[in-house]
């Protein structure tokens, strides 16, 4: 089952339990990890409670075929970007971008996010603008600050 599927299935059981569904990462080898957030950050105790409901969940539905491990997380400092709201959003901060395929003879840009033009993520990277296609992102995440 792909993150997508997964995401449609798991995001009812979260916004019932007062949390928005960032996103869901399924890696093959049987990693489900689920990101929550709330306007209060998220707690040990939230992602508790949010990984026992899941977890209820995928075994009475059994998405997953095979073992897998299931990991309920906040979004942390390196937050991962997920739709085209969290791209509009988090204009102007520093991110990490990580590609399917290789552009332009690279697969990883780093810059300043400077939001979306039509299907494509803009970064501005040492001076110069690069548009990233958003099928073409496998990972992107916010570079934090410190």
């Amino acid at each position: 089952m792909q993150a997508t599927e997964l995401h449609r299935l798991i995001e009812p059981v979260v916004k019932r339990l007062g949390y928005e569904l960032l996103g869901v990462d399924f890696k093959p080898q049987g990693l489900l990890r689920i990101y929550i957030d709330s306007p209060l950050g998220i707690t040990l105790s939230d992602c508790e409670t949010v990984s026992h409901q899941v977890s209820g969940l995928l075994d009475v539905e059994d998405p997953i075929n095979g073992a897998y491990t299931l990991e309920v997380s906040s979004p942390g400092l390196d937050r991962p970007l997920f739709t085209r709201e969290h791209f509009s959003r988090f204009a102007g901060h520093r991110v990490r971008i990580q590609l399917h395929g290789k552009q332009d003879g690279r697969r990883k840009f780093t810059g300043v996010l400077r939001g979306l033009q039509q299907d494509s993520v803009v970064i501005e990277e040492d001076g110069h603008l690069v548009n990233v296609p958003m099928e073409s992102i496998a990972k992107a995440n916010l570079v934090p600050e410190i």
